[in-house]
């Protein structure tokens, strides 16, 4: 059986890229780490294009294949995937393992960032 090919718009960033993109943002960066085999990491890169939608302006979306950035997925102890890091101001302030629902992660942001979003519930 084929596997679904999975469409999104969000960034790559890799091992090379990773500073300048992420540590170095002006901006809290939101960091899926996902790979193309893992099947519940089929629904991140749609889920983070909302999440993309939904922060323009508040919070940058990337996300990163494990199993060719080695480097960065054992600096950050990725052990399960998909995985979830927010970087702001450099630094790691929040990280979660799961396929959540879109909401859950807006309410984790919201709950990192300085200006929540919120989507009127």
């Amino acid at each position: 059986m084929a596997r679904k090919k999975v469409k999104s718009n969000v960034a790559d960033v890799t091992d090379a890229t990773f500073s300048k993109e992420v540590l170095r943002s002006d901006m809290p960066v939101l960091v899926g780490f996902w790979a193309p085999w893992c099947a519940p990491c089929h629904t991140l890169p749609p889920m983070l294009q909302e999440i993309i939608d939904d922060y323009f302006g508040k919070v940058k979306v990337v996300q990163l294949k494990v199993d060719e950035n080695p480097q960065l997925t054992e600096e950050y102890r990725i052990s399960s995937i998909p995985t979830l890091i927010l970087f702001e101001n450099g630094k790691m302030v929040g990280k979660r393992t799961s396929a959540d629902t879109k909401e859950d992660i807006a309410e984790w942001l919201d709950r990192h960032i300085d200006e929540p979003v919120g989507f009127g519930f």
